[in-house]
């Protein structure tokens, strides 16, 4: 059983991307990395520090339940594609990680589905 991010247009042609649950908490835990906090120090994921104190654009994505809660509106989506993007167009300096290649794919294709959202002012669903 997995995780998938998709657009709420009623296209089961449209892009979306998708994680094992495991997959998605680590992920998660990477973009926070590249915000430079660590997600496990924070409110709801064994931490105690307040959202309040980390300044991210990313928030949406990342203070929300792996499958349930509030779907992302195009609002949200829009707030984080700039600096999702900037993240995704990183160079990875000859780097062969398989891991960080597969985060920076991952975010490449969450970004797609993130601007089919804006574009189509729909929301990003969690499902």
């Amino acid at each position: 059983m997995g995780l998938v991010l998709f657009p709420g247009d009623d296209d089961t042609g449209s892009p979306d991307v998708s994680w094992s649950y495991t997959s998605f908490g680590v992920f998660r835990q990477w973009l926070a990395q590249a915000e430079g906090f660590t997600l496990d120090d924070m409110d709801g994921f064994g931490g105690q520090r307040p959202w309040s104190d980390v300044s991210t654009r990313l928030r949406p994505l990342l203070d929300h339940p792996d499958d349930a809660g509030p779907d992302l509106t195009p609002t949200q989506c829009a707030a984080m594609l700039p600096r999702l993007q900037e993240i995704g167009d990183r160079r990875q300096e000859a780097s062969v990680d398989p891991l960080l290649q597969r985060h920076i794919d991952d975010v490449r294709q969450l970004v797609v589905v993130l601007q089919l959202c804006v574009e189509k002012d729909v929301d990003l669903l969690f499902g």
